[in-house]
């Protein structure tokens, strides 16, 4: 734990002016950012009485080696400089989002000669239209499910569209009336386009002109006696209604706005935002941060609105709306005016719509922080109480702050991988997680392994941090963090006794002695001490057993899901990864363009060689490897009788040394051996039988290599 005073900067040397500054730790990474009007006021404020400062605070400062700083001229410059510094150093001390996904919206892409509406998440695309965000995927399903009725336009993907474009056939949405099935021609680009105008008016709030044209509609089919549609008008009416009924109007004027509000206490704040399009609420947001320093609600919306609108400028509203204004927010306006493109205000309600709002906001944000509360209560003591835990039961010198676990996995000693999950601060860091395939101890068994994953681990530390200086852990090419620069306070293994050992055994023999070693035994949960005869034993109940258990469960999760990947595609095995000179890129290129093998086998070298990046040699090789045929070999003159019968289709004549280009039928030279040479023996005389026998024998276009036995699969969760 490092003194403040230690790096506190001489007396006179901080500038009085605006600016940036960030806290580093002994290694050189980044623990904390922040701005200042007065660089100089704000820095003297933590090398004050360490009693006084904020819990976090007084953490961060124990922890940080070293301070700098960067002046800037302007507020706005100060605003950017931060937010940019906070995305790439990823500082551990700073407001993190507990709540950090991308949220849902609905997409329409106008850009396509056929729109589509879709789900969702992302950075903003050119040509597309954006209604959202929506705090759930299943919300916009919902409401999409309900006015596919009225507005039957397209959701599926290009690859869908296209297949049932060539296959003439629309898909079941087509047949049950949710889509207008332009790929089949059902309607024409024009009329579809007009189907998604519609759509989008609809959610954009026009929606008064739309109830009364249905209306209109229904009463005109009924006066012409046409019942069914009556009813179906009818029942499409009943679904924008309803569809209405989940956006109720909150702003009668039409407005766009975010209306944000905050719930607090000393160490956490929650967060309530509500998107307000069109005058309805469009979608809710909540999260909860951790607060670094004792900051009033004005610094608090000059956070949050930074990190929230940094990524999301294509969302920023005309208007947001926040209990309480910043003290820069002419600067705020101004920056998000430009990421806008258009005028942005920040504004505090003061009566009306707007204000009754404001205060459902408040509410929301009140009762979440309770609930949250109740969720994870005493989560920080939790935390801590568990890390000191751990160091007492262990007889560590510090507590466990930072803590790596390896876990093996494999099936019957096939495709045998590992990783390596970080947790700090009794939490996962998973920018920092790695996986391994192994290499030379694959087929030693787990001891082994274990060996060469902490081997490479380390050799790769000392690598990284071999040419010193004076933040050996920072890149000083990119001054980012490396990926192996820091050493754990504790290296959790996957296992007993015998892993533990092998662990330790390799630390040793890379001189490397200040990193604590433990292995956990799933069966009993003991934790195995290198050099110990018998465990130690926690209780149950313990938050040192529970974290270490969550430590080793993420572990497993992660080497599986590697496994797995690696094990499902060396089984997926295709037809055309036979053919010589064919990757993969060019391989997805001829299944894009045909849709399928089945397609790609009845095609001609002309037609194959059409797809952009294959040429005539290598759509030759397609073509007699899929068992096709160029254009003269595939003329009925050219098959002579012969070729087709009996004494050619015997066994001997089917064998690659024996079987002429002309005579080798597609069976043969499929990798099936055995079904081509059945499929020869019992091939009629005549040709049209022949070939038919050949196209039926290689009509599997992709198999899958045959799955391990059951006892083989269930290997997967160790013992």
């Amino acid at each position: 734990m490092a003194d403040p005073s230690t790096y506190r900067p001489a007396v006179g040397t901080i500038p009085e002016a605006p600016g940036v500054y960030k806290f580093r730790d002994a290694g050189g990474r980044v623990v904390y950012v922040g701005k200042a009007k007065s660089l100089r006021s704000r820095l003297n404020s933590y090398f004050a009485d360490l009693a006084g400062l904020h819990p976090r605070t007084r953490q961060m400062v124990t922890t940080a080696a070293s301070v700098e700083w960067t002046v800037v001229t302007t507020e706005v410059e100060a605003l950017q400089l931060e937010y940019n510094w906070i995305k790439e150093f990823d500082p551990r001390f700073n407001v993190r989002y507990r709540d950090d996904k991308s949220y849902p919206v609905l997409a329409v892409t106008l850009f396509e000669d056929y729109p589509r509406l879709h789900v969702y998440r992302g950075p903003r695309k050119k040509g597309v239209r954006y209604f959202g965000p929506f705090a759930h995927a299943w919300a916009i399903r919902e409401t999409l499910d309900l006015l596919l009725r009225v507005f039957p336009a397209r959701t599926c993907s290009a690859g869908v569209f296209k297949r049932h474009n060539q296959i003439g056939r629309p898909c079941l949405l087509g047949y049950i009336d949710k889509c207008s099935a332009p790929c089949v021609g059902k309607v024409s680009a024009d009329e579809h386009r007009a189907i998604v105008e519609d759509f989008c008016d609809f959610l954009a709030g026009k929606t008064d002109h739309m109830v009364r044209r249905l209306e209109r509609e229904m009463s005109a089919a009924s006066d012409a006696l046409e019942f069914e549609r009556a009813a179906r008008l009818r029942d499409d009416l009943g679904a924008l209604r309803r569809a209405m009924e989940k956006q109720a109007v909150v702003l009668g004027d039409g407005t766009d706005a975010d209306v944000m509000a905050f719930a607090q206490d000393e160490l956490e704040v929650s967060v309530q935002v509500f998107h307000v399009r069109g005058g309805r609420v469009r979608g809710q947001r909540g999260w909860v941060l951790d607060k670094v320093e004792a900051i009033d609600d004005a610094a608090l919306v000059d956070q949050f609105i930074m990190q929230f609108y940094g990524d999301n400028t294509e969302s920023t509203p005309r208007e947001v709306l926040v209990p309480v204004l910043p003290d820069d927010a002419p600067a705020l306006e101004d920056l998000l005016s430009e990421q806008r493109g258009s005028r942005v205000v920040l504004r505090v309600p003061q009566r009306g719509d707007k204000r009754a709002l404001m205060e459902t906001v408040a509410r929301n944000a009140s009762e979440a922080f309770a609930q949250h509360k109740l969720r994870r209560a005493g989560d920080l003591t939790a935390r801590s109480a568990a890390l000191q835990e751990l160091q007492d039961a262990l007889a560590l010198d510090t507590a466990p702050l930072r803590i790596e676990c390896i876990d093996i996995s494999h099936v019957q000693g096939t495709d045998v991988v590992a990783s390596l999950v970080v947790f700090e601060d009794g939490l996962a860091r998973k920018s920092e997680y790695r996986r391994f395939a192994i290499r030379e101890a694959a087929t030693e068994g787990d001891v082994a392994s274990i060996a060469e994953v902490v081997r490479r681990r380390f050799q790769a530390m000392l690598r990284e941090t071999a040419s010193g200086g004076p933040n050996p852990g920072i890149d000083p090419d990119t001054g980012k963090p490396r990926k192996f620069a820091y050493p754990p306070n504790l290296l959790v293994v996957d296992g007993a006794a015998p892993q533990a050992a092998a662990a330790a055994d390799v630390l040793a023999e890379l001189g490397i002695n200040d990193v604590a070693i433990v292995g956990l035994a799933k069966r009993l949960e003991e934790v195995w001490v290198p050099g110990e005869p018998d465990p130690v034993i926690l209780p149950r109940t313990s938050d040192a057993l529970y974290l270490l258990q969550r430590v080793r469960d993420e572990a497993h999760r992660f080497a599986i899901a590697y496994h797995r990947q690696k094990r499902s595609k060396r089984m997926i095995v295709s037809e055309l990864d036979n053919v010589p000179g064919l990757g993969e890129t060019r391989k997805a290129a001829l299944l894009k363009h045909f849709g399928s093998v089945r397609k790609l086998r009845q095609a001609t070298v002309d037609e194959v060689s059409e797809v952009p990046g294959v040429g005539r040699r290598t759509a030759e090789a397609v073509v007699a490897t899929l068992g096709g045929a160029s254009p003269a070999s595939a003329s009925p003159a050219s098959a002579s009788p012969a070729s087709a019968s009996p004494a050619s289709a015997s066994p001997a004549s089917a064998s690659p040394a024996s079987a002429s280009p002309a005579s080798a039928s597609p069976a043969s030279a499929s990798p099936t051996s055995a079904a081509s040479t059945s499929a020869s023996a019992t091939a009629s005389p005549t040709p049209a039988t022949a070939s038919s026998t050949s196209a039926a024998a290689a009509s599997a276009s992709s198999t899958a290599a045959s799955s391990p036995s059951a006892s083989a699969a269930s290997s997967e969760a160790k013992p």
